[in-house]
């Protein structure tokens, strides 16, 4: 048997599946395509996460557009990050060229255009279907985390969310919780430490200020109402493809705590609500989060360890997450040896870093006898990739060297009047649009207080107005000029008389007589 032909043996065995599949390209061998050796991906193992990753320019990003199309396809929802403002295309249906073409003579199979059902998200002003979530959802611990507090301060924060549990004060935006901590600090202090211990006034304001800073970047928009629900990002279009959500978050870059507080809150919320499913023959929802080197470099220590645990456990929940980066070093181990799905470009040698990076790189793709891992990763072109998945039965299928089909949707961004349409058609955008204000923990104790300092008022307006007894005769006599005038002089005599007699009188030498 020719190397040819145990490459296309060893190709097609390890990437047969039983269950649904969709074609990602076809493998390469010594830099040609060798028809009939088709990678496809199984809908069954994509729970177990993945990792794209490879230089700038390489095609990272159109190889996340063709898997989401091929999940949508599959009547699978996804969800994507769009950090860099460019995945919004994929509502728009493709245009052929020649490129194109070339690429399917290779490879083999037809390509047509095809626009997916898509909805615009966002967690800032941008047009979208607007993200937000209560305090009291996002939970105590969260909120610690996603504020660096200490063990001290993140217990002061779980006494006043049991607080404001037990004196039905809904903590629903930060200027709910900001107004608890002001009035845990000040008038409520001796309320609150007579039920619930002592609070540190330090405590209360190095948590205070930690709350402006999250309100600094952009996070009063993100806490409040009306909540956003999960289970609307695993809809089903009418064509029965999965809705592909599209969250905008190219304006958020430089602002990690915003989308570090997204992040948790989602991660957490989808665990929490979604059921224990086990294997699935396909997931119930995909997220991929391009970019992700922009979370795991500016991410606070909680992001990661939340992404860690979760990466491990929501598996079982039917979720499946995946990072898009440019080096895969980019990603904590921990989390690393989780993803089931890698697709690696290629990556550039440039400095000694460079070539240690590639060296590891290829440690972690299992061995082949048809590759130099190390030396194909510097030579792989735009829009090739090594590949390796899971198959059905969890084991590792065989390193390829895949050429990728091509996205059926716009390799380019929606104009600004695609962007009206796609919005203004959207169920979820008039779900959402409304900002709602209900009567919450600042307004309650605003009127508490409001209600405390009238009644003072009120009490020392009292007190001043009270009306003067009147005098009696005997009274306006005393008080009379004349009759202070005749006390002093009578006071007068009285002490003269008595100094006198106790031989004490005055320098005078001019003696007195009665006669």
């Amino acid at each position: 048997m020719s190397n040819k032909d145990a490459f296309l043996e060893s190709i097609t065995k390890g990437y047969t599946f039983k269950g649904e599949h969709f074609r990602l390209g076809c493998a390469m061998l010594d830099g040609e395509v060798v028809k009939g050796a088709d990678v496809y991906l199984p809908l069954k193992t994509m729970n177990r996460h993945g990792l794209i990753a490879g230089a700038t320019g390489t095609g990272k990003t159109k190889t996340l557009q063709v898997i989401a199309e091929g999940l949508s396809d599959a009547s699978v929802p996804v969800l994507l990050m769009d950090i860099k403002g460019d995945l919004s295309g994929i509502a728009a249906a493709g245009t052929d060229n020649p490129k194109i073409q070339e690429r399917y003579q290779k490879i083999g199979g037809t390509w047509s255009p095809a626009a997916y059902p898509a909805e615009l998200l966002t967690l800032s002003e941008e047009k979208g279907v607007r993200l937000r979530a209560t305090v009291s959802e996002f939970g105590p611990i969260l909120l610690s985390k996603i504020l660096e507090l200490n063990d001290t301060q993140a217990g002061v924060v779980a006494m006043l969310f049991k607080y404001c549990d037990d004196n039905k004060l809904p903590l629903l935006d930060l200027k709910d919780f900001k107004k608890v901590l002001q009035y845990a600090s000040d008038e409520g202090k001796a309320d609150l430490e007579k039920d619930y211990g002592k609070i540190s006034t330090t405590s209360t304001g190095t948590i205070l200020r930690k709350v402006i800073e999250l309100e600094q970047q952009g996070a009063a928009l993100f806490f409040g109402e009306k909540s956003f629900e999960v289970d609307d990002l695993m809809r089903i279009s009418d064509d029965g493809r999965g809705m592909i959500s599209i969250l905008r978050v190219s304006d958020i870059q430089d602002r990690p705590k915003l989308f570090s507080t997204f992040m948790l809150s989602l991660l957490a919320e989808l665990y929490a609500t979604m059921p224990e499913e086990g294997d699935l023959d396909k997931p119930k929802l995909v997220m991929f989060i391009d970019e992700a080197h922009l979370i795991f470099n500016e991410a606070s220590d909680a992001l990661l360890k939340q992404i860690d645990t979760i990466i491990k456990l929501i598996r079982s929940k039917g979720v499946g997450i995946f990072f898009c980066t440019q080096n895969p070093m980019d990603v904590p181990a921990s989390v690393l040896g989780q993803l089931g799905l890698k697709v690696q470009h290629a990556l550039r040698a440039f400095t000694a870093n460079d070539r240690k990076t590639i060296k590891q790189t290829a440690e972690n793709y299992p061995l082949s006898d048809f590759y130099k891992t190390d030396e194909l990763l510097t030579q792989i072109g735009i829009g090739e990739a090594l590949i390796t998945c899971l198959d059905e039965k969890g084991i590792p299928t065989p390193l390829a060297a895949t050429m990728l089909v091509s996205p059926r949707s716009r390799m380019d961004v929606l104009t600004d009047a695609e962007i009206e349409t796609l919005v203004n058609n959207s169920k979820l955008v008039k779900k959402y649009s409304e900002t709602i204000d209900n009567e919450s923990a600042y307004e309650i104790l605003t009127a508490k207080l409001q209600e405390a300092a009238d009644k003072t008022a009120a009490t020392t307006t009292a007190k001043t107005a009270k009306p003067k007894e009147e005098k009696s005769v005997l009274d306006q006599v005393l008080d009379s000029s004349v009759a202070k005038q005749a006390g002093r002089t009578a006071a007068s005599i009285i002490t003269r008389s008595l100094l006198g007699a106790l031989g004490l009188g005055g320098r005078s030498s001019k003696k007195s007589s009665w006669f």
